[in-house]
């Protein structure tokens, strides 16, 4: 297959996972949903766990091992894979309480887990490859997520306002961020079970009778306790939800996570690009494996402020979401019918059709279709109807 001016089509992989929705992504790639499945991510990348595939069958982390040359002299040099992933979510119910390490770590870890002989695809393997995994996430609509520790005046009125928490305010005084999530993260079951319970009894009530707000913490604290608390086991990542910072994004506003920035998603539909890892250390909210010894080794004890970014224009038709990592950059492209752009291609660039009608390079693509084009390329895109075009590359 040349890949010279060529743009070739591209079928990314579903999962599954049980926080998903059940018509957003079945809608967006046009495909029935009988069986009732959750729809939670749509992948579009080479991860070898759910590589996406060519037109012609060829997985394109095999297309790409075999044709290096495709990912242009920079990205081969540096990378000697593709760097990123695009997703695109749908977030019905939370996500866990989670935490990425950093590129160092990933390295070690993974290697660890190797040495142990733990099996790649053990539900109980934290370390599915050896890559950091920043990560950012434009919303598609209103997007709620937690993400990063309140700063210490938040905190400490959250503490004194709460009356089951406010044993916890002399450790937090006196130890920080690392000894209150320390203390609430390792406290035994039944204690988490006496604090949370007399908290959680006043605040269903108010969450199903519609009193509580998606800016306040009893709100999503409640909507925790209702799916994720067993009989007998209050799930402890309620007190993150009083910890951390609430975001509400707006559509086309986006958040950067990089290691050891605490987050999870609460609810909406997000477009998101990645480093090409799935290591996810996870602390509750989830029926997935948790492991706080892990998640505890990779969390940055610091305050975060939530910073919004907002996409910049690189020309008339493209904004460009700017981060710090080197892996991955996102850009939206927005055409008119009857527009037309057109990009030299530097790498493996991914082109994910939100809506509407394009033609590249003399190809077709709809509505939740997408299309990769390969190092040396040019890409000339034509809008037969209004579109919006999602654009993952390896930074210029």
């Amino acid at each position: 297959m040349s890949n010279k001016n060529s743009v070739f089509k591209l079928t990314g992989k579903v999962q599954h996972y049980q926080w998903g929705g059940f018509t957003y992504i079945p809608s967006l790639l046009g495909i029935a949903n009988d069986l009732h499945k959750p729809f939670a991510e749509y992948w579009l990348g080479a991860h070898e766990n759910a590589p996406a595939q060519l037109d012609n069958g060829e997985k394109l982390n095999h297309f790409i091992d075999s044709h290096p040359a495709v990912l242009g002299e920079a990205a081969r040099k540096t990378f000697g894979r593709l760097p990123y992933l695009l997703k695109i979510l749908d977030v019905k119910d939370m996500l866990s309480i989670q935490v990425h390490p950093n590129k160092k770590a990933a390295v070690i870890e993974f290697a660890r887990e190797n040495e142990k002989g733990i099996p790649l695809n053990d539900p109980n393997r934290n370390y599915k490859d050896d890559n950091h995994k920043p990560e950012l996430m434009m919303a598609l609509g209103d997007f709620w997520l937690l993400h990063g520790f309140q700063q210490p005046a938040g905190i400490v009125q959250t503490l004194v306002a709460i009356p089951e928490f406010t044993f916890m305010l002399p450790v937090f005084e006196k130890g920080g961020y690392k000894a209150l999530y320390e203390l609430i993260m390792t406290m035994d079951q039944l204690k988490v079970n006496l604090v949370l319970a007399p908290l959680i009894d006043r605040i269903i009530p108010l969450y199903e009778a519609g009193q509580l707000q998606k800016s306040e913490p009893g709100f999503w604290a409640a909507r925790a306790a209702l799916t994720f608390n067993e009989t007998d086991k209050i799930d402890r990542g309620i007190f993150s939800v009083y910890l951390f910072n609430i975001v509400h994004l707006k559509k086309g506003e986006a958040v950067f996570q990089d290691a050891g920035i605490l987050h999870a998603y609460l609810e909406g539909q997000n477009v998101e690009i990645m480093a090409n890892s799935d290591n996810v250390l996870r602390g509750g909210l989830t029926p997935k494996h948790i492991d706080v010894t892990e998640l505890m080794k990779h969390v940055l004890f610091e305050p975060v402020t939530p910073y919004i970014i907002h996409g910049q224009s690189i020309n008339t038709q493209e904004e460009v979401f700017i981060t710090p990592a080197p892996d991955f950059e996102l850009g939206r492209i927005m055409l008119n019918t009857g527009q037309v752009y057109q990009s030299d291609i530097l790498s493996v660039e991914i082109f994910l059709v939100l809506y509407g009608l394009v033609e590249a390079n003399g190809e077709t693509f709809k509505r939740g279709e997408s299309f990769v084009a390969m190092s040396g390329a040019t890409i000339d895109l034509k809008a037969r109807e209004d579109a919006e075009i999602y654009h993952a590359s390896v930074p210029r």
